[in-house]
């Protein structure tokens, strides 16, 4: 009750309202091979709107991160610049590729911090770069990678980050996501990896799976993880690789592997994922911190890619 009630005392930090101005999200045709291209236009002539809204409304921490968004030749299936907003960014061809993965984020991930927390590659779009460069690196098939911020993400310093809802309402989109996947590249298998809060979204989505809502899903990757809010493996609908990992200088090995109910609320995320008792695959992720699993050049780095490609007797154990 001391760790509870510890957690319920913590400070709320605030999430961005949206700001009158902000320009609405466009109309998007679904998700299909033929229709990538024309998301990928319309979202990009939404986010160059969003910057001048930015610039109007005096917003120039806003107007910075927009205009980075906003770089040639990249490519958002879908974006909301309205508030803290919303990103899915894709790296490689999703029409054709032979392997897809998703790299789904924790806490802290805004528009304002997609590029860049703390450091590069702590980042969601770092993190997703360093990973479609390594999967390229070890293998000449075709890979996408989608850096998917498609949930509203809790902030490290607030009471929601010790809560299962902000993952259950991501756990829903998270499951909607991939069966768009399946409709644009029905051939390609596809893999979660999921960091931090995203590995409590990602057992949300595959704890409300059946044989329908996970077909095409290869496998899960859980690193850094505070915990899933399942037991074990044993509990999920549909029987998928689920791999986990925690990096020797990780911080997150210090967070109580607890789940209690305080006022209605269930606070804390059970089993440790990378204990025996939960039944998930080990690998080893050196000496990675945190923020460090995506490193170039890491074994973290070079383990999550080699998951991601369907290489599983090539991942070294922990």
């Amino acid at each position: 009750m001391a760790i509870a009630a510890a957690i319920v005392g913590s400070v709320a930090a605030g999430t961005a309202s949206p700001v009158p101005g902000t320009p609405a999200p466009p109309q998007l045709p679904p998700v299909q091979a033929r229709t990538l291209d024309e998301r990928y236009t319309a979202n990009r002539d939404y986010i160059a709107d969003a910057e001048r809204a930015a610039h109007r409304l005096g917003d120039s921490y806003r107007e910075h991160h927009l205009r980075e968004l906003h770089a040639s030749g990249r490519q958002f299936l879908s974006f909301d610049a309205q508030g803290d907003g919303q990103a899915v960014e894709v790296l490689g061809d999703l029409a054709t590729a032979d392997r897809v993965v998703v790299l789904v984020p924790g806490s802290d991930t805004t528009l304002d911090t997609f590029d860049y927390l703390g450091s590069r590659q702590a980042s969601l779009s770092g993190g997703a770069h360093a990973l479609h460069d390594e999967m390229r690196r070890l293998s000449p098939s075709s890979v996408a990678v989608v850096a998917w911020y498609g949930y509203q993400a809790p902030r490290t310093m607030s009471r929601d980050v010790a809560t299962t809802a902000r993952a259950d309402e991501g756990g829903h989109r998270l499951t909607a996501l991939l069966g768009e996947l399946r409709t644009a590249n029905a051939q390609a298998p596809v893999t979660f990896m999921c960091h931090s809060y995203g590995s409590v979204v990602c057992g949300s989505a595959l704890s409300r799976m059946d044989t329908r809502t996970s077909a095409g899903l290869a496998g899960a990757a859980l690193f850094g993880s505070p915990g899933t809010g399942l037991r074990s493996t044993a509990d999920l609908p549909v029987h998928v690789p689920v791999w986990a990992t925690r990096g020797t200088q990780d911080w997150i090995a210090r967070a109580p592997h607890v789940s209690v109910s305080v006022f209605g609320t269930t606070l804390g995320f059970g089993t440790d994922p990378t204990s025996p008792s939960f039944g998930a695959r080990p690998f080893d992720a050196g000496n990675s911190g945190h923020s460090g699993y995506f490193e170039p050049g890491s074994l973290a780095l070079r383990n999550l890619a080699l998951i991601g490609l369907g290489r599983g007797p090539e991942v070294s154990g922990d």
